[in-house]
């Protein structure tokens, strides 16, 4: 028997458009979507009232990390309470990241997350790590590209002595992904000059959170993404920065992009509303649980940031959701380097961006609908399939209503985490009910997440801009002079 959904008499929003229309979906798919759709809905369809609400394609956070090992501890969300918090906040789709340990073989580390991600409850892909060289990790990534859907690899400019790539890494799997039509994607920070930091930090006598970022300042980030701009631009290749925290990086970005270069930015939901004070704060926990890399910026960042995103020269938000506890951020108690980096914020992404940024007109709906789900869907290659609302789209959509209001806090968050990275802020726009392949997940406060529904999305290779570089180099091959 069918499975059939009627959402009726909300405001469609996509990344082009906003329209009054009923959407209709049936067996996780959507099939009409106008003023007649419901007219089409077989017997015994179930119905949602969108009166006076949004309705949005599902979001899609593109950078999370669920049961992460990381520095000796593992975060304390899994696949399913991190997805399932994820459903609350309006988020259908996660794309995480296999990590291998140095010398360990890529497919078995993509496996073994395969392996811990089938307990998902939303739908789920891999950005796969690339954290050192040889040639089989050459053939990996082909078998990666080709057989298993995965068609973004990430690398690590920081954390030397363990997962950092140096540049003839970069270089040579820069190479092996443009010919596979896979994106690189890079976190940009210089990881000689952030070790040394951390040792003249401590030198001083500073110990504590607030030497995070005395370690990591902006200009660490944006020597790190000039330089992977650079190489992908020697190289004809296209590459997506990470986490672009503060205004050197953005300006990078945008400079590259001025000249016609095919290069990307993402921006975490707590870069554009944390500032840096929250590092001196007197309480030992409250400050650690706010160390990530990069860490949070002063004020002034955050506002490029955000012109980034108006401008069009950021494209994606995130969360780099990846919580430990505080008991597990106590194991830095002595010196602030040794705190395992991450924060959180799956589940209220979306309700604190609409309010930061739709709330004050820095941005559209049909602007939010873009970088919290649009594009990260056409640039990693599943759009129209997700990120839009449409006839043959995967049915994953959410019910926003503009003037549904809640505060945060870590007493009422799904995440198992014991913080709030945005505790006490209240947010007015947030889901009514998130829709998962065609199934009601949650509704008003009701999480009906189930463990193992989530799929894993293939995601092709060689999207749009691999297409047009290979013509690009085509047209500029230079030739040799005949003597």
């Amino acid at each position: 028997m069918s499975q059939a959904l009627v959402i009726r008499g909300g405001t469609v929003v996509n990344a082009d458009r906003e329209q009054r229309a009923d959407v209709l979906c049936v067996d996780g798919r959507i099939v009409a979507v106008g003023e007649t759709a419901a007219q089409h809905a077989p017997a015994g369809a179930q119905t949602l009232d969108a009166g006076g609400q949004y309705v949005l394609p599902g979001g899609i956070d593109p950078h999370t990390h669920m049961q992460l090992p990381f520095m000796g501890t593992v975060t304390a969300d899994d696949f399913f309470s991190g997805t399932a918090a994820g459903l609350a906040g309006g988020t259908t789709s996660i794309i995480d990241f296999v990590i291998p340990d140095p010398q360990e073989p890529v497919l078995d580390a993509y496996r073994k997350w395969r392996g811990w991600a089938e307990k998902s409850a939303a739908d789920y892909g891999f950005h796969v790590a690339i954290t050192w060289w040889s040639e089989q990790v050459h053939a990996d990534m082909g078998t990666l590209v080709q057989q298993e859907g995965v068609n973004s690899f990430k690398h690590f400019m920081a954390y030397k002595n363990a997962i950092m790539c140096d540049d003839e890494t970069l270089v040579r799997s820069f190479l092996r992904a443009l010919e596979l039509g896979a994106m690189p994607t890079v976190h940009a920070e210089n990881g000689e000059l952030v070790c040394l930091l951390q040792q003249e930090v401590a030198r001083m006598g500073i110990t504590g959170p607030e030497g995070h970022p005395l370690s990591r300042p902006p200009m660490v980030e944006a020597e790190a993404t000039n330089r992977a701009i650079a190489i992908a631009d020697v190289l004809g290749v296209p590459v997506y920065v990470v986490h672009v925290s503060c205004m050197e990086a953005a300006e990078a970005i945008a400079r590259a992009r001025a000249r016609g270069q095919r290069v990307y930015g993402e921006v975490l939901a707590g870069h554009l509303l944390v500032d840096d004070s929250v590092y001196r704060d007197p309480d030992f926990a409250r400050a650690a649980a706010h160390v990530m890399s990069p860490p949070f910026r002063p004020k002034i960042h955050q506002e490029a940031l955000w012109r980034g995103l108006q401008s069009g020269q950021l494209h994606t938000t995130a969360t780099d959701h990846c919580v430990f506890c505080a008991a597990q951020k106590a194991m830095g108690k002595q010196n602030f380097a040794q705190i395992p980096n991450g924060t959180g914020g799956v589940e209220e992404r979306m309700a604190v961006i609409w309010d930061a940024g739709v709330n004050t007109g820095r941005l559209t709906p049909s602007e939010f609908v873009a970088i919290t789900s649009a594009n990260a869907a056409s640039l990693f290659n599943i759009y129209p399939r997700k990120g839009f609302i449409g006839e043959g789209a995967d049915a994953d959509l959410v019910l926003w209503d503009p003037q549904g209001s809640k505060t945060f806090s870590a007493k009422t968050q799904r995440s198992k985490g014991d913080f709030n990275l945005f505790e006490g802020r209240s947010v007015r726009g947030i889901a009514s009910h998130t829709v998962s392949q065609g199934r009601v997940v949650y509704a008003n406060g009701e999480l009906r997440a189930e463990p193992g529904r989530g799929r894993y999305v293939e995601r092709p290779a060689f999207g749009a801009p691999f297409q047009a570089l290979q013509k690009r180099a085509r047209d500029l091959a230079p030739t040799a002079v005949v003597r």
